[in-house]
């Protein structure tokens, strides 16, 4: 390699050194969340969803630990656009329901009455309310237990697993 390409190189590793600091203190919730698929009612009516699908008991349900928004973002970030459409669908169809069967919103509405939609859903004849389900259901079930309450407090998450001890005595 030749000298003034690599310090041309170093130079810009420098300067990317000193300016991402800058650049990324500004990071937070709110600006890393702009860009959402869903609108905040339809967001409410999600997380509504994911609280009904994993529900608080003694521990924090899915809609306490933000799962709703983790389903929003891993369905915009790594699904098709079908999927994505499918979603926002599915939750207008949600809303739909409940207003149609009980006269209230979604997020209005009793336990009971949100698992009957929910099962209504799951068991419908139309295959879009049956692949929204699925994939929300997937997707709260993974969003919950890669969380990190659920990894540090419930199952014991270890970043390395099995201890390595150098200096033990040994045994005969």
């Amino acid at each position: 390699m030749e000298r003034r390409v690599a310090l041309k190189s170093m130079a810009a590793a420098m300067g990317a050194m000193v300016v991402l600091p800058s650049w990324a203190s500004g990071w937070n919730n709110k600006t890393l969340s702009t860009a959402r698929m869903l609108s905040a009612d339809q967001s409410k009516t999600l997380a509504a969803v994911v609280e009904s699908i994993i529900p608080k008991t003694d521990t924090p349900g899915a809609g306490e630990l933000g799962v709703g928004d983790f389903v929003q973002k891993m369905v915009k970030d790594c699904y098709d656009q079908k999927a994505q459409e499918n979603l926002v669908k599915g939750v207008a169809a949600i809303e739909a329901q409940s207003s149609k069967s009980f006269g209230k919103s979604f997020t209005d509405a009793s336990k009971e009455q949100k698992l009957q939609v929910l099962e209504s859903i799951e068991k419908s004849s139309d295959a879009d309310q049956k692949a929204f389900f699925g994939l929300v259901k997937n997707l709260t079930i993974q969003g919950y237990m890669s969380s990190e309450y659920v990894m540090t407090n419930l199952t014991h998450y270890e970043m390395i697993p099995a201890r390595y001890h150098g200096c033990v005595p040994v045994k005969k």
